[in-house]
Order: structure tokens, then sequence, then C-alpha cells
């Protein structure tokens, strides 16, 4: 049956992912990620929110100043009717005649007047105490809305580092694995040989395939690995096929300074989630200020300019008065029309004063807010117990998992010696006779699990000193820049 070659299956997965020409820093992956990370960019979004949101609520000591303009044409018209009826006895020269006078009157006025206005108003605060809490409470909102920033930052650096050195140890796997199957083909071409001519059995050939058929799958394992954690550090920063610069073979991991109590004591002080839910205790407290002023008055001045610029008015009024007489002697209709106009004249007004509200009663509208806010700042006051006790937990965890890493770092180094040694000697006895093929397979099986265990916590360490300071809330790009100290050129 024909095999496969797991050397070209190795390059085929390897130039999946082929990297730039330069590779990147643990600095300049992280400077990338804070113009990509999408939760980064909505915290800062938000800082600038808050920002504004201060500036609004100083807004409402500042005067508000109105234009205000309008015209105005006003068409009237009035029509009254009045009838009137007298009737008797005429004892003129037709003697005794009797007659009927019915009267009508009509008045009919048509008018039409034009106006102009222009002025300017300005009201003031005086006295608002809600106002005063309100700029309060929106200057603790930012710097609530800063150590949000900040802890932001922080948790990218953590979350970057992390992305970071797993493909550095997925890289370092693959390498490994790399290496030890090369080692693995020579102890099977060597295994071969001896059976060839005799000096060893089939049993020596057998175990060395079967070695060799198991790094290979691992080889496959590791480079799918890689692929997954290349992804997801380019997904992280947006930067395509980026490439993480290689630890130096020789490096000096940072000490873990000072004991567990201080570094609780550091983090109970500086902890940017207890500072956080410190200043919300703060906000709520102020909450209940603010609702004890509906029982406050408030003062507003009031201030003034108008002027009315009329165009003038003209008016027409029409009168007609019908008369008739029952006997057809007198049939009259007397009509008259008269129009007049007014000349437009310039009114100004000015007008300053002060209006007070004072709350008589609003249904303890007042009251059931003071008591919600009372709840609020209980609750306040709870987050900010849990927050401490939570913060010293992940304190303590942190730092207990740092310097279990420490000391596995020096027990891998020490276990990588010895098992250096172990091969060496393994080796020496096989070409003599007295060791058989799987002792030196075991051996290198062995040391190049150390190493990698070894690459993998010195990886852990520096990712652990992050998590560390993260928690404290003393982590600073500082410390990214002596991380790449420790890398290579």
């Amino acid at each position: 049956m024909r095999r496969f070659k797991p050397l070209t299956l190795a390059v085929f997965f390897a130039t999946a992912f082929s990297a730039p020409l330069h590779a990147q820093n643990l600095s300049q992956l992280y400077d990338a990620a804070k113009n990509y990370d999408a939760t980064y960019q909505a915290v800062r979004a938000q800082y600038a929110a808050a920002q504004a949101k201060l500036d609004q609520a100083k807004a409402t000591f500042m005067p508000t100043v109105a234009l205000q303009t309008s015209g105005t044409r006003t068409s009237t018209e009035s029509t009254s009717t009045t009838n009137a009826s007298t009737s008797g006895r005429d004892t003129g020269l037709f003697g005794g005649t009797p007659y009927n006078l019915n009267s009508t009157t009509q008045n009919t006025i048509d008018g039409m007047n034009t106006d102009r206005k222009a002025g300017v108003t300005l009201q003031q605060n005086i006295y608002t105490p809600a106002n005063t809490i309100q700029i309060q409470q929106a200057e603790k909102n930012l710097d609530s809305a800063n150590i949000t920033l900040i802890s932001t930052e922080q948790d990218l650096i953590v979350r970057v580092g992390q992305a970071y050195f797993d493909v550095l140890t997925s890289s370092e796997n693959l390498r490994f694995a790399q290496t030890q199957k090369i080692a693995v083909a020579e102890q099977l071409a060597s295994a071969k040989r001896n059976f060839e001519v005799g000096t060893a059995t089939i049993t020596d050939s057998k175990e060395a395939q079967a070695r060799y058929d198991l790094i290979i799958a691992q080889e496959i394992s590791a480079t799918n690995d890689l692929i997954i954690k290349s992804s997801a550090l380019d997904q992280l920063v947006g930067v395509k096929n980026s490439k993480p610069k290689s630890m130096r073979a020789k490096i000096t991991l940072p000490d873990l300074s000072g004991n567990e109590d201080y570094w609780v004591n550091l983090a109970l002080d500086k902890s940017l989630q207890i500072r956080a839910r410190k200043l919300d205790l703060e906000i709520a407290l102020l909450e209940i200020e603010r609702a004890k002023t509906g029982h406050l008055p408030s003062i507003l001045l009031n201030g003034g300019y108008t002027k009315n610029y009329p165009l003038g008015s003209t008016s027409t009024a029409s009168n007609t008065v019908s008369t008739y007489t029952a006997t057809g002697f007198s049939n009259r209709i007397i009509g008259s029309d008269a129009t007049s106009a007014n000349l437009p004249g310039l009114n100004t007004t000015y007008f300053v004063g002060v209006t007070m509200n004072v709350p008589l009663f609003s249904g303890f509208s007042v009251q059931n807010r003071v008591k919600e806010t009372l709840a609020l700042v209980d609750k306040a006051r709870a987050d900010h117990d849990s927050a401490q006790r939570t913060v010293s937990q992940s304190v303590r965890s942190n730092f207990y998992n740092l310097k279990s890493g420490l000391g596995q770092v020096k027990a891998f180094e020490a276990a990588e010696e010895s098992s250096q040694s172990a091969l060496d000697a393994n080796k020496l006895g096989y070409s003599v006779g007295v060791r058989i093929n799987i002792d030196v397979l075991n051996s290198q099986s062995q040391l190049f699990e150390t190493k990698a265990k070894l690459a993998k916590a010195r990886y852990d360490v520096l990712v652990g000193d992050l998590k560390l300071r993260q928690s404290t809330g003393t982590l600073k790009e500082d410390d990214v820049h002596n991380i790449n100290k420790l890398l290579e050129n």
C-alpha cells in the first residue's frame, strides 16, 4: 500500500497560513488591536458620550437666549341689521288715511390689520439644586467611564497576550513534533539496517515504525492547532497572516515580588473593579440628595426685549336704510359709505422678572422616590462589598497560579537536562548493544514532551504576570514593552 508523505502534508498546512515578511512583537499587535477591536472601540465611544453628558449637565446653568419673530394679518367683516315698524293715521290733506311705516337698517364694516413683532428672550437658572447635583453625578459618571476604558485596555492587553503566546505555544509544539519526527525517522532507518545485518530483531523496526506513525498524527494535530490559534490572533488584532516574534532561547522570567497579602492589599487600593463600584455607590448617594430636592423651591430669571412693527390698518363702513309705506306714497332707500385708515406706530417692550416655583404637594412621588434611592444605595453597597471579595479571590488565584508556574519552569528546566542526558545514555547503550530500540524511542518522546511543557510553562508565566497585574488594576503598556525585551529582535 502506498503511504503518504508526512513532510509534504506539513508543508501544505504551513503554506495555508503564510506569514508576512516581517514578524510583529507584542506591542505592535496590541496597537493594531486597539484600532480594530470592536469592544475597545465601543468603550471609547461610551467615554466620549459620558463627556458630552457632563457638558449637557453644565449647560443647565448657562443662560438660554431665543429670538422670536412673528407676522400677522387680520381681516374682519361685521354686518348688523335692524328692523323697525310704525303704524298710524295720516291727518294731512287726505284726512285720516291710515299708514304703515317699515324701516330696515343694515350696517356693514370691513377691516384689515397687519402687524409684525420681533424680540429676544432670556432665561437663567438662579437656584435649581437638582441641577447642581446632576453635574456632580455627571462628573462621577465620567470618572466611571474612564475607569471602564482603562479596564478595557487592560483586558485587551491580556487577550492579545494570551492569543500571542497561544500561537507561540502551538508553533513550538509543531516544531518539536517535526524535530521528533526526524529523530524517529533516523532511529527507524537504523533499526532497519541492524535488522538487515542481523544485529536487531524485526520488533525494533516495528516499534520504530509505530512511533513514527504516531508522530505523524501528532504533527497533523499540531499543524491544525497552529492554524486555529493564528486565525484567532488575526481576528483579534485585525492583521492578516500575523506572525508573532518568538521567544529568545535564554531568558530570565520576571520574579514574583511580595507575598499574597501584598498583592491583595494592592488590589483593594488600586483595583479598577472596586473603584468602579465605589463610584456607583457615590452616585447612588447623590441620587438621594437629588430626590430630596423635589421639596425645594427653584428660582428662574426671565428677561426680554420686544418691538412691534405695525404696517397699519384700514376699515370700510356702509349703511343702508330702507323705508316702505303701505299706501304707496313713499318708498326710499338711503345708503352711505365711509373709509378710514390708521397710520402705523412703533411699540417697544422691555421686561425682566424672577419666577419662584415652590412645590407644595406632588402625590407623595418625592417621598417614594427617596425610598427608591435608599434601596438603590443598599444595592450599591452590596455590589461594592461583592467586588472587594471577588477581586481578593481573583488576586489570590492569579498569585498562586503565577507562583506555581515559576516553580514548574524551574522543574521543567531541570527535567529537560535530565531527559537530554537520559537520551544520550540510551543512544550510547543502544550502539553498544546494552539498550534496545524502544528505550531510545521513549527517551526521545520524553525529551520533546518536556521541551514542549517547558515552553508552555514559560509562556503561561508571562500571561500569568499580566493577569495578576490586571486583577490589581496596575497593568500598563510598560508591562507589554518589558515582554518585548524577551522576544527575538
